[in-house]
């Protein structure tokens, strides 16, 4: 039996939702590229705030060799989505949502210093 995924943990739902390129007519018939919450949080971090993956697997509360499999299939449909022009949603994934209570989120006071949460 697989062992269970377990929940990431986004700080901040995505401000918008769906991503359509300029030249979308060109583009209908085909499929949309659907990006998780819990890929877009890891992007977020990663590539918008420089993290390093260490620090972003402490905010995710997941290990670093999760985030590392999320960046790549992340960073993978973004280039579909923009080479192909492919409309972008957000969407889904296994992702609890930060309460705001947690003492150490960046946006909810979380703090994540030399690898390791504290």
């Amino acid at each position: 039996m697989p062992r269970p995924r377990k929940c990431r943990r986004v700080c901040l739902m995505p401000p918008e939702r769906e991503f359509v390129p300029t030249d979308y007519n060109d583009s209908v018939g085909k499929e949309d590229v659907l990006l998780l919450v819990d890929e877009y949080e890891c992007i977020r971090l990663i590539d918008k705030l420089h993290l390093s993956q260490e620090e972003c697997a402490c905010r995710m509360q997941v290990s670093r060799s999760t985030v590392q499999l999320i960046y790549d299939a992340a960073r993978y449909k973004l280039a579909t989505a923009i080479t192909e022009g492919r409309r972008i949603r957000v969407a889904g994934g296994d992702f609890r949502l930060c309460d705001g209570g947690e003492r150490r989120c960046a946006p909810c006071r979380r703090k994540c210093e030399g690898g390791g949460c504290e």
